[in-house]
Protein backbone atom coordinates (compact mmCIF):
# COMPACT_ATOMS: atom_id res chain seq x y z
CA UNK A 1 0.00 0.00 0.00
CA UNK A 2 1.34 3.43 -0.90
CA UNK A 3 2.86 5.55 1.86
CA UNK A 4 2.70 8.79 -0.09
CA UNK A 5 3.73 11.74 2.05
CA UNK A 6 1.19 14.31 0.86
CA UNK A 7 -1.53 15.07 3.37
CA UNK A 8 -5.10 15.19 1.99
CA UNK A 9 -6.81 15.87 5.32
CA UNK A 10 -5.51 17.31 8.57
CA UNK A 11 -7.12 17.94 11.94
CA UNK A 12 -5.30 20.16 14.42
CA UNK A 13 -6.12 20.36 18.14
CA UNK A 14 -9.86 19.88 17.53
CA UNK A 15 -12.23 20.33 20.44
CA UNK A 16 -15.97 19.74 20.07
CA UNK A 17 -18.13 20.52 23.08
CA UNK A 18 -21.80 19.54 23.27
CA UNK A 19 -23.98 20.46 26.23
CA UNK A 20 -20.96 21.47 28.27
CA UNK A 21 -19.18 18.13 27.68
CA UNK A 22 -16.18 17.72 25.38
CA UNK A 23 -16.88 14.79 23.06
CA UNK A 24 -13.57 15.48 21.28
CA UNK A 25 -10.80 17.18 23.23
CA UNK A 26 -7.58 18.37 21.57
CA UNK A 27 -7.37 15.71 18.85
CA UNK A 28 -4.91 16.01 15.98
CA UNK A 29 -4.37 13.61 13.08
CA UNK A 30 -3.38 13.44 9.42
CA UNK A 31 -4.78 11.43 6.54
CA UNK A 32 -2.31 10.87 3.71
CA UNK A 33 -3.03 10.15 0.07
CA UNK A 34 -2.78 6.45 -0.66
CA UNK A 35 -2.91 5.41 3.00
CA UNK A 36 -5.50 4.19 5.51
CA UNK A 37 -5.63 5.86 8.90
CA UNK A 38 -7.75 3.99 11.45
CA UNK A 39 -9.47 5.68 14.37
CA UNK A 40 -10.39 3.21 17.11
CA UNK A 41 -11.91 3.39 20.57
CA UNK A 42 -14.98 2.50 22.59
CA UNK A 43 -18.49 3.58 21.63
CA UNK A 44 -18.82 7.26 22.52
CA UNK A 45 -15.08 7.95 22.37
CA UNK A 46 -15.50 10.56 19.60
CA UNK A 47 -14.71 8.56 16.46
CA UNK A 48 -17.84 9.52 14.52
CA UNK A 49 -17.51 13.16 15.60
CA UNK A 50 -13.99 13.18 14.17
CA UNK A 51 -15.17 11.67 10.91
CA UNK A 52 -17.98 14.18 10.56
CA UNK A 53 -15.53 17.00 11.26
CA UNK A 54 -13.91 16.31 7.88
CA UNK A 55 -17.33 16.97 6.35
CA UNK A 56 -17.79 20.15 8.37
CA UNK A 57 -20.75 18.56 10.16
CA UNK A 58 -21.11 18.95 13.92
CA UNK A 59 -23.90 18.21 16.42
CA UNK A 60 -26.47 21.00 16.82
CA UNK A 61 -25.29 23.63 19.29
CA UNK A 62 -21.73 22.32 19.34
CA UNK A 63 -18.88 24.66 20.31
CA UNK A 64 -15.92 23.96 18.04
CA UNK A 65 -12.29 25.09 18.17
CA UNK A 66 -9.22 23.93 16.27
CA UNK A 67 -8.55 23.49 12.55
CA UNK A 68 -9.80 21.01 9.92
CA UNK A 69 -8.33 21.11 6.39
CA UNK A 70 -9.31 18.86 3.47
CA UNK A 71 -7.69 18.85 0.02
CA UNK A 72 -10.13 20.24 -2.58
CA UNK A 73 -12.88 20.03 0.03
CA UNK A 74 -14.29 16.83 -1.48
CA UNK A 75 -14.96 14.08 1.07
CA UNK A 76 -16.87 10.84 0.55
CA UNK A 77 -18.73 9.53 3.57
CA UNK A 78 -19.93 6.02 4.36
CA UNK A 79 -21.84 6.44 7.66
CA UNK A 80 -22.37 3.86 10.36
CA UNK A 81 -26.15 4.02 9.79
CA UNK A 82 -26.55 4.26 6.01
CA UNK A 83 -30.34 4.39 6.20
CA UNK A 84 -30.00 7.84 7.77
CA UNK A 85 -28.53 9.28 4.56
CA UNK A 86 -30.74 7.41 2.08
CA UNK A 87 -33.98 9.17 1.25
CA UNK A 88 -36.77 6.71 2.23
CA UNK A 89 -39.05 8.18 -0.43
CA UNK A 90 -36.58 7.69 -3.31
CA UNK A 91 -35.38 4.45 -4.83
CA UNK A 92 -31.84 3.43 -3.97
CA UNK A 93 -30.49 4.28 -7.41
CA UNK A 94 -31.96 7.79 -7.63
CA UNK A 95 -29.03 9.67 -6.11
CA UNK A 96 -26.49 7.59 -8.05
CA UNK A 97 -28.30 8.55 -11.23
CA UNK A 98 -28.29 12.23 -10.22
CA UNK A 99 -24.54 12.17 -9.55
CA UNK A 100 -23.72 10.30 -12.75
CA UNK A 101 -25.85 12.61 -14.92
CA UNK A 102 -24.13 15.65 -13.44
CA UNK A 103 -20.74 14.15 -14.25
CA UNK A 104 -21.49 13.47 -17.92
CA UNK A 105 -23.46 16.57 -18.81
CA UNK A 106 -20.45 17.93 -20.74
CA UNK A 107 -20.74 15.03 -23.21
CA UNK A 108 -22.87 15.11 -26.36
CA UNK A 109 -26.50 14.31 -25.51
CA UNK A 110 -26.49 10.97 -27.36
CA UNK A 111 -23.55 9.72 -25.25
CA UNK A 112 -24.75 10.82 -21.80
CA UNK A 113 -27.09 7.98 -20.95
CA UNK A 114 -24.63 5.18 -21.72
CA UNK A 115 -21.75 7.04 -20.01
CA UNK A 116 -23.83 7.56 -16.86
CA UNK A 117 -24.86 3.90 -16.78
CA UNK A 118 -21.22 2.84 -17.15
CA UNK A 119 -20.13 5.07 -14.27
CA UNK A 120 -22.89 3.71 -12.04
CA UNK A 121 -22.04 0.09 -12.91
CA UNK A 122 -18.36 0.70 -12.15
CA UNK A 123 -19.19 2.29 -8.80
CA UNK A 124 -21.51 -0.57 -7.87
CA UNK A 125 -18.86 -3.13 -8.77
CA UNK A 126 -16.32 -1.18 -6.73
CA UNK A 127 -18.67 -1.29 -3.75
CA UNK A 128 -19.07 -5.08 -4.11
CA UNK A 129 -22.52 -4.82 -5.69
CA UNK A 130 -21.77 -6.11 -9.19
CA UNK A 131 -25.43 -7.11 -9.54
CA UNK A 132 -26.52 -3.94 -7.83
CA UNK A 133 -28.47 -2.59 -10.81
CA UNK A 134 -31.28 -4.95 -9.80
CA UNK A 135 -31.31 -3.41 -6.32
CA UNK A 136 -31.50 0.20 -7.45
CA UNK A 137 -35.24 0.00 -8.11
CA UNK A 138 -35.87 -0.84 -4.44
CA UNK A 139 -36.48 1.65 -1.68
CA UNK A 140 -33.92 1.79 1.17
CA UNK A 141 -36.13 -0.14 3.61
CA UNK A 142 -36.22 -2.99 1.10
CA UNK A 143 -32.44 -3.39 1.31
CA UNK A 144 -30.49 -5.14 4.04
CA UNK A 145 -28.19 -3.05 6.23
CA UNK A 146 -25.18 -4.33 4.29
CA UNK A 147 -26.76 -3.48 0.95
CA UNK A 148 -27.61 0.03 2.16
CA UNK A 149 -24.02 0.46 3.26
CA UNK A 150 -22.61 -0.56 -0.09
CA UNK A 151 -25.01 1.70 -2.01
CA UNK A 152 -23.68 4.62 0.05
CA UNK A 153 -20.11 3.50 -0.63
CA UNK A 154 -20.90 3.44 -4.34
CA UNK A 155 -22.08 7.05 -4.04
CA UNK A 156 -18.76 8.06 -2.48
CA UNK A 157 -16.76 6.26 -5.16
CA UNK A 158 -18.88 7.80 -7.90
CA UNK A 159 -18.16 11.29 -6.55
CA UNK A 160 -14.42 10.76 -6.96
CA UNK A 161 -13.57 12.04 -3.47
CA UNK A 162 -9.95 12.76 -2.43
CA UNK A 163 -10.77 11.50 1.05
CA UNK A 164 -13.22 8.77 2.10
CA UNK A 165 -14.47 8.60 5.68
CA UNK A 166 -15.57 5.00 6.25
CA UNK A 167 -17.53 4.76 9.51
CA UNK A 168 -17.80 1.07 10.44
CA UNK A 169 -17.93 -0.05 6.78
CA UNK A 170 -17.79 -3.76 7.69
CA UNK A 171 -20.40 -3.60 10.46
CA UNK A 172 -23.04 -6.26 9.91
CA UNK A 173 -21.16 -7.85 7.01
CA UNK A 174 -20.52 -11.56 6.61
CA UNK A 175 -16.94 -12.81 6.36
CA UNK A 176 -17.01 -13.12 2.56
CA UNK A 177 -18.35 -9.60 2.02
CA UNK A 178 -16.03 -8.20 4.68
CA UNK A 179 -13.02 -9.52 2.82
CA UNK A 180 -14.26 -7.82 -0.35
CA UNK A 181 -14.91 -4.51 1.42
CA UNK A 182 -11.40 -4.61 2.88
CA UNK A 183 -10.00 -5.32 -0.58
CA UNK A 184 -12.03 -2.47 -2.07
CA UNK A 185 -10.90 0.08 0.54
CA UNK A 186 -7.32 -1.05 -0.02
CA UNK A 187 -7.89 -0.54 -3.75
CA UNK A 188 -9.33 2.93 -3.06
CA UNK A 189 -6.15 3.82 -1.17
CA UNK A 190 -3.94 2.48 -3.97
CA UNK A 191 -5.65 4.97 -6.29
CA UNK A 192 -4.18 7.79 -4.18
CA UNK A 193 -7.29 8.43 -2.06
CA UNK A 194 -6.85 8.94 1.67
CA UNK A 195 -9.08 6.74 3.82
CA UNK A 196 -10.10 7.55 7.39
CA UNK A 197 -11.41 4.26 8.81
CA UNK A 198 -13.55 4.40 11.93
CA UNK A 199 -13.92 0.86 13.17
CA UNK A 200 -14.52 -1.44 16.10
CA UNK A 201 -13.40 -4.41 14.02
CA UNK A 202 -9.78 -4.69 15.04
CA UNK A 203 -9.12 -7.62 12.69
CA UNK A 204 -10.04 -5.26 9.84
CA UNK A 205 -7.87 -2.52 11.34
CA UNK A 206 -4.90 -4.86 11.62
CA UNK A 207 -5.33 -6.04 8.05
CA UNK A 208 -6.12 -2.75 6.32
CA UNK A 209 -4.70 0.25 8.17
CA UNK A 210 -1.28 1.85 7.85
CA UNK A 211 -1.60 4.14 10.87
CA UNK A 212 -3.89 3.87 13.91
CA UNK A 213 -5.07 6.53 16.36
CA UNK A 214 -6.57 5.29 19.65
CA UNK A 215 -9.23 7.43 21.34
CA UNK A 216 -10.52 7.24 24.89
CA UNK A 217 -13.12 9.69 26.19
CA UNK A 218 -12.46 12.05 23.30
CA UNK A 219 -8.67 12.18 23.65
CA UNK A 220 -5.81 10.47 21.83
CA UNK A 221 -4.06 8.03 24.15
CA UNK A 222 -1.79 6.41 21.56
CA UNK A 223 -0.99 6.52 17.84
CA UNK A 224 1.50 5.12 15.37
CA UNK A 225 1.99 2.39 12.74
CA UNK A 226 -0.72 -0.23 13.14
CA UNK A 227 1.67 -3.15 13.65
CA UNK A 228 3.54 -1.31 16.40
CA UNK A 229 0.38 -0.23 18.25
CA UNK A 230 -1.37 -3.61 17.92
CA UNK A 231 1.61 -5.76 18.86
CA UNK A 232 3.32 -3.58 21.46
CA UNK A 233 0.75 -1.12 22.86
CA UNK A 234 2.06 1.35 25.40
CA UNK A 235 -1.18 2.54 26.98
CA UNK A 236 -3.27 0.35 29.29
CA UNK A 237 -6.49 1.14 27.38
CA UNK A 238 -4.87 0.19 24.06
CA UNK A 239 -3.79 -3.15 25.49
CA UNK A 240 -7.33 -3.84 26.72
CA UNK A 241 -8.88 -2.73 23.44
CA UNK A 242 -6.61 -4.86 21.23
CA UNK A 243 -6.89 -7.96 23.40
CA UNK A 244 -8.39 -10.82 21.43
CA UNK A 245 -12.07 -11.10 22.46
CA UNK A 246 -13.36 -14.35 23.86
CA UNK A 247 -15.44 -15.99 21.15
CA UNK A 248 -18.14 -16.68 23.70
CA UNK A 249 -21.26 -15.06 25.05
CA UNK A 250 -20.24 -16.43 28.44
CA UNK A 251 -17.42 -14.45 30.02
CA UNK A 252 -18.08 -15.61 33.58
CA UNK A 253 -15.12 -17.87 34.39
CA UNK A 254 -17.11 -19.67 37.08
CA UNK A 255 -19.73 -20.72 34.54
CA UNK A 256 -17.42 -22.01 31.83
CA UNK A 257 -17.78 -25.65 30.76
CA UNK A 258 -15.00 -28.15 31.18
CA UNK A 259 -12.28 -28.14 28.54
CA UNK A 260 -13.45 -29.71 25.32
CA UNK A 261 -17.12 -28.97 25.97
CA UNK A 262 -19.37 -26.62 24.04
CA UNK A 263 -18.88 -22.96 24.97
CA UNK A 264 -22.62 -22.56 25.59
CA UNK A 265 -24.64 -25.71 26.21
CA UNK A 266 -27.30 -26.43 23.62
CA UNK A 267 -30.51 -25.60 25.51
CA UNK A 268 -32.61 -27.26 22.79
CA UNK A 269 -35.20 -29.52 24.45
CA UNK A 270 -35.95 -33.01 23.28
CA UNK A 271 -37.45 -33.18 19.75
CA UNK A 272 -40.93 -34.03 21.05
CA UNK A 273 -41.13 -30.81 23.08
CA UNK A 274 -43.63 -28.22 21.85
CA UNK A 275 -42.27 -25.36 19.78
CA UNK A 276 -42.42 -21.88 21.24
CA UNK A 277 -42.18 -20.25 17.81
CA UNK A 278 -43.02 -22.30 14.73
CA UNK A 279 -42.22 -21.02 11.21
CA UNK A 280 -43.81 -22.99 8.39
CA UNK A 281 -43.06 -22.61 4.67
CA UNK A 282 -42.41 -18.86 4.90
CA UNK A 283 -41.83 -17.10 1.57
CA UNK A 284 -41.30 -13.34 1.88
CA UNK A 285 -41.22 -10.68 -0.80
CA UNK A 286 -40.90 -6.91 -1.07
CA UNK A 287 -43.74 -6.19 -3.46
CA UNK A 288 -47.51 -6.52 -3.37
CA UNK A 289 -47.70 -10.14 -4.45
CA UNK A 290 -45.65 -13.31 -4.05
CA UNK A 291 -43.78 -13.03 -7.33
CA UNK A 292 -40.91 -15.49 -7.48
CA UNK A 293 -38.49 -12.94 -8.90
CA UNK A 294 -39.07 -10.64 -5.91
CA UNK A 295 -38.77 -13.29 -3.19
CA UNK A 296 -36.20 -12.57 -0.52
CA UNK A 297 -36.99 -15.73 1.47
CA UNK A 298 -38.26 -19.03 0.07
CA UNK A 299 -39.98 -21.87 1.92
CA UNK A 300 -38.26 -21.30 5.26
CA UNK A 301 -39.33 -23.63 8.05
CA UNK A 302 -37.93 -23.41 11.57
CA UNK A 303 -38.96 -24.54 15.06
CA UNK A 304 -37.66 -22.53 18.02
CA UNK A 305 -38.16 -24.13 21.41
CA UNK A 306 -38.13 -22.57 24.90
CA UNK A 307 -34.60 -21.90 26.06
CA UNK A 308 -33.10 -22.47 22.62
CA UNK A 309 -30.41 -20.25 21.12
CA UNK A 310 -30.62 -20.09 17.34
CA UNK A 311 -28.07 -18.27 15.17
CA UNK A 312 -29.05 -17.18 11.65
CA UNK A 313 -26.02 -16.61 9.44
CA UNK A 314 -25.41 -15.80 5.80
CA UNK A 315 -24.22 -13.09 3.47
CA UNK A 316 -25.57 -9.57 3.56
CA UNK A 317 -28.82 -9.60 1.59
CA UNK A 318 -29.42 -13.32 2.11
CA UNK A 319 -32.68 -12.68 3.97
CA UNK A 320 -31.53 -12.86 7.60
CA UNK A 321 -33.03 -9.54 8.65
CA UNK A 322 -36.20 -10.13 6.64
CA UNK A 323 -36.72 -13.41 8.50
CA UNK A 324 -36.32 -11.66 11.85
CA UNK A 325 -38.69 -8.88 10.79
CA UNK A 326 -41.33 -11.42 9.72
CA UNK A 327 -41.17 -13.05 13.16
CA UNK A 328 -41.50 -9.67 14.88
CA UNK A 329 -44.39 -8.40 12.76
CA UNK A 330 -42.29 -5.79 10.99
CA UNK A 331 -42.47 -7.35 7.52
CA UNK A 332 -45.95 -8.51 6.54
CA UNK A 333 -45.62 -9.32 2.83
CA UNK A 334 -45.14 -13.05 3.11
CA UNK A 335 -47.01 -16.30 2.69
CA UNK A 336 -46.69 -19.12 5.16
CA UNK A 337 -47.25 -19.33 8.88
CA UNK A 338 -45.62 -17.95 12.04
CA UNK A 339 -47.09 -19.39 15.24
CA UNK A 340 -46.49 -18.60 18.91
CA UNK A 341 -47.44 -21.44 21.25
CA UNK A 342 -49.35 -23.01 18.37
CA UNK A 343 -51.49 -19.92 17.68
CA UNK A 344 -50.96 -17.88 14.48
CA UNK A 345 -49.22 -14.55 15.01
CA UNK A 346 -50.72 -11.61 13.06
CA UNK A 347 -48.43 -10.56 10.25
CA UNK A 348 -48.53 -6.87 11.15
CA UNK A 349 -47.24 -5.35 14.36
CA UNK A 350 -50.37 -3.20 14.49
CA UNK A 351 -52.61 -6.26 14.73
CA UNK A 352 -50.76 -7.92 17.61
CA UNK A 353 -51.94 -7.71 21.22
CA UNK A 354 -49.70 -6.13 23.90
CA UNK A 355 -48.95 -9.65 25.12
CA UNK A 356 -47.86 -10.78 21.66
CA UNK A 357 -45.78 -7.62 21.21
CA UNK A 358 -44.02 -8.23 24.53
CA UNK A 359 -43.49 -11.92 23.74
CA UNK A 360 -41.49 -11.33 20.55
CA UNK A 361 -39.00 -8.46 20.84
CA UNK A 362 -36.65 -7.24 18.11
CA UNK A 363 -33.37 -5.35 18.66
CA UNK A 364 -32.50 -3.51 15.45
CA UNK A 365 -29.12 -3.40 13.74
CA UNK A 366 -29.65 0.36 13.27
CA UNK A 367 -30.70 1.27 16.79
CA UNK A 368 -30.85 5.00 16.05
CA UNK A 369 -33.84 4.60 13.72
CA UNK A 370 -35.83 2.89 16.48
CA UNK A 371 -35.74 5.84 18.91
CA UNK A 372 -37.80 9.04 19.02
CA UNK A 373 -35.35 11.93 18.82
CA UNK A 374 -37.50 14.20 21.01
CA UNK A 375 -37.70 12.11 24.22
CA UNK A 376 -35.01 10.97 26.63
CA UNK A 377 -33.61 7.46 26.40
CA UNK A 378 -34.82 6.62 29.92
CA UNK A 379 -38.39 7.70 29.14
CA UNK A 380 -38.50 5.61 25.96
CA UNK A 381 -37.11 2.49 27.59
CA UNK A 382 -39.46 2.81 30.58
CA UNK A 383 -42.43 3.29 28.24
CA UNK A 384 -42.00 -0.30 27.08
CA UNK A 385 -42.88 -1.71 30.50
CA UNK A 386 -45.88 0.61 30.85
CA UNK A 387 -47.28 -0.08 27.38
CA UNK A 388 -46.64 -3.82 27.09
CA UNK A 389 -46.76 -5.03 30.69
CA UNK A 390 -49.03 -2.47 32.34
CA UNK A 391 -46.31 -1.52 34.83
CA UNK A 392 -46.66 1.46 37.12
CA UNK A 393 -44.77 4.42 35.55
CA UNK A 394 -42.54 4.94 38.60
CA UNK A 395 -41.70 1.22 38.79
CA UNK A 396 -41.07 1.14 35.04
CA UNK A 397 -38.64 4.06 35.31
CA UNK A 398 -36.76 2.36 38.14
CA UNK A 399 -36.58 -0.93 36.22
CA UNK A 400 -35.44 0.88 33.07
CA UNK A 401 -32.70 2.72 34.95
CA UNK A 402 -31.42 -0.52 36.47
CA UNK A 403 -31.33 -2.30 33.09
CA UNK A 404 -29.64 0.65 31.39
CA UNK A 405 -26.99 0.70 34.12
CA UNK A 406 -26.53 -3.06 33.64
CA UNK A 407 -25.64 -2.51 29.97
CA UNK A 408 -23.20 0.26 30.91
CA UNK A 409 -25.25 3.46 30.45
CA UNK A 410 -25.03 5.93 33.33
CA UNK A 411 -27.00 9.00 34.37
CA UNK A 412 -25.36 11.23 31.77
CA UNK A 413 -26.61 8.89 29.03
CA UNK A 414 -30.10 7.93 30.14
CA UNK A 415 -31.32 11.49 30.62
CA UNK A 416 -30.03 12.47 27.16
CA UNK A 417 -31.88 12.40 23.87
CA UNK A 418 -30.87 9.72 21.35
CA UNK A 419 -28.95 12.14 19.14
CA UNK A 420 -26.52 12.79 21.99
CA UNK A 421 -25.51 9.13 22.22
CA UNK A 422 -23.21 7.16 19.96
CA UNK A 423 -24.46 4.29 17.83
CA UNK A 424 -23.01 1.75 20.25
CA UNK A 425 -24.60 3.44 23.24
CA UNK A 426 -27.99 3.45 21.52
CA UNK A 427 -27.53 -0.23 20.69
CA UNK A 428 -27.15 -0.99 24.39
CA UNK A 429 -30.22 1.11 25.21
CA UNK A 430 -32.21 -0.80 22.59
CA UNK A 431 -31.20 -4.12 24.17
CA UNK A 432 -32.27 -2.86 27.61
CA UNK A 433 -35.62 -1.74 26.16
CA UNK A 434 -36.26 -5.18 24.64
CA UNK A 435 -35.30 -7.01 27.84
CA UNK A 436 -37.60 -4.75 29.87
CA UNK A 437 -40.56 -6.17 27.93
CA UNK A 438 -39.67 -9.57 29.44
CA UNK A 439 -39.93 -11.32 26.08
CA UNK A 440 -40.20 -15.01 25.42
CA UNK A 441 -38.40 -14.69 22.07
CA UNK A 442 -35.60 -12.12 21.74
CA UNK A 443 -34.42 -11.37 18.19
CA UNK A 444 -31.02 -9.65 18.08
CA UNK A 445 -30.03 -8.30 14.67
CA UNK A 446 -26.25 -7.75 14.57
CA UNK A 447 -26.35 -6.04 17.96
CA UNK A 448 -22.63 -6.43 18.67
CA UNK A 449 -21.31 -5.72 15.19
CA UNK A 450 -20.82 -1.98 15.86
CA UNK A 451 -19.28 -2.36 19.33
CA UNK A 452 -15.67 -2.33 20.46
CA UNK A 453 -14.23 -5.53 21.90
CA UNK A 454 -14.50 -4.38 25.52
CA UNK A 455 -18.14 -3.30 25.27
CA UNK A 456 -19.00 -6.39 23.20
CA UNK A 457 -17.73 -8.70 25.93
CA UNK A 458 -19.81 -6.82 28.49
CA UNK A 459 -22.99 -6.97 26.39
CA UNK A 460 -22.59 -10.68 25.72
CA UNK A 461 -22.12 -11.26 29.44
CA UNK A 462 -25.32 -9.30 30.24
CA UNK A 463 -27.28 -11.18 27.59
CA UNK A 464 -25.95 -14.54 28.70
CA UNK A 465 -26.92 -13.78 32.30
CA UNK A 466 -30.51 -12.99 31.30
CA UNK A 467 -30.72 -16.15 29.23
CA UNK A 468 -29.50 -18.25 32.16
CA UNK A 469 -31.85 -16.54 34.61
CA UNK A 470 -34.82 -17.00 32.23
CA UNK A 471 -34.45 -20.62 31.03
CA UNK A 472 -37.61 -20.39 28.89
CA UNK A 473 -36.36 -17.35 26.95
CA UNK A 474 -35.42 -18.20 23.36
CA UNK A 475 -32.83 -16.18 21.44
CA UNK A 476 -32.67 -15.67 17.68
CA UNK A 477 -29.26 -14.20 16.91
CA UNK A 478 -28.88 -12.72 13.43
CA UNK A 479 -25.15 -12.37 12.90
CA UNK A 480 -22.32 -12.40 10.39
CA UNK A 481 -19.84 -13.36 13.14
CA UNK A 482 -19.30 -17.12 13.16
CA UNK A 483 -17.54 -16.86 16.53
CA UNK A 484 -20.78 -15.51 17.99
CA UNK A 485 -22.86 -18.04 16.07
CA UNK A 486 -20.79 -20.83 17.61
CA UNK A 487 -22.23 -19.93 21.04
CA UNK A 488 -25.72 -20.94 19.86
CA UNK A 489 -27.15 -24.41 20.08
CA UNK A 490 -28.58 -24.39 16.57
CA UNK A 491 -27.42 -22.63 13.39
CA UNK A 492 -29.48 -21.76 10.30
CA UNK A 493 -27.51 -20.84 7.16
CA UNK A 494 -29.22 -18.66 4.54
CA UNK A 495 -28.00 -18.03 1.03
CA UNK A 496 -29.98 -15.87 -1.42
CA UNK A 497 -33.20 -16.47 0.52
CA UNK A 498 -32.88 -20.24 0.87
CA UNK A 499 -32.00 -22.27 3.96
CA UNK A 500 -29.04 -24.25 2.63
CA UNK A 501 -28.11 -25.90 5.90
CA UNK A 502 -29.17 -26.02 9.54
CA UNK A 503 -28.32 -28.10 12.56
CA UNK A 504 -26.29 -28.15 15.78
CA UNK A 505 -23.73 -25.34 15.84
CA UNK A 506 -20.80 -27.57 16.69
CA UNK A 507 -21.53 -29.69 13.61
CA UNK A 508 -22.49 -26.99 11.08
CA UNK A 509 -19.53 -24.72 11.88
CA UNK A 510 -16.89 -27.43 12.14
CA UNK A 511 -18.04 -29.94 9.53
CA UNK A 512 -20.30 -28.02 7.11
CA UNK A 513 -22.10 -30.08 4.50
CA UNK A 514 -23.08 -27.32 2.04
CA UNK A 515 -20.44 -25.56 -0.12
CA UNK A 516 -21.72 -22.12 0.86
CA UNK A 517 -21.42 -22.86 4.59
CA UNK A 518 -17.93 -24.21 3.97
CA UNK A 519 -17.02 -20.97 2.14
CA UNK A 520 -18.27 -18.86 5.08
CA UNK A 521 -16.30 -20.91 7.58
CA UNK A 522 -13.18 -20.76 5.41
CA UNK A 523 -13.48 -16.98 4.90
CA UNK A 524 -13.90 -16.38 8.64
CA UNK A 525 -10.85 -18.49 9.44
CA UNK A 526 -8.91 -16.89 6.60
CA UNK A 527 -9.38 -13.35 7.90
CA UNK A 528 -8.13 -14.29 11.35
CA UNK A 529 -5.09 -15.98 9.78
CA UNK A 530 -4.39 -12.92 7.61
CA UNK A 531 -4.40 -10.51 10.55
CA UNK A 532 -2.19 -12.78 12.63
CA UNK A 533 0.30 -13.06 9.78
CA UNK A 534 0.51 -9.31 9.18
Amino acid sequence: MSAAANVVAEVGNLRVEVGGRAVVDGVSLRVRAGAVTALVGASGSGKTTMGLALLGAYPPGARVSGAVTVADGLVGHVPQHPAAVLNPARRAGALLADIARAQVRHLPRRERSRAAETRIADALAGAQLPDGVALLSRYPHQLSGGQQQRVVLAQALLLGARVVVADEPTTGQDALTKRRIVAELASVARQGIGVLLLSHDLDVVRELADEVVVLKDGRVVESGPVRQVAQAPRHTWTRELFARPEESANTDPDARPEEGGSTVPDARPEPEADALLDVRDLTAHHHGGPRRSADVLRDVSLRIRPGERVAVVGRSGSGKTTLGRCLAGLHRTYVGDVRLDGAPLPRSLRDRTPGQLAAVQYVFQDAQASFDEHRTVLAQVARTAVRLRGADPADATAQAGALLAEVGLGEQHVHSRPGQLSGGELQRAALARALLARPRVLICDEITSGLDTVTRRGILTVLDRHLREQPDLALVWITHDLGTAATAGHVVVLDAGDVVEQGPADRVLTAPEHPFTAALVEASAGQRTATQAR
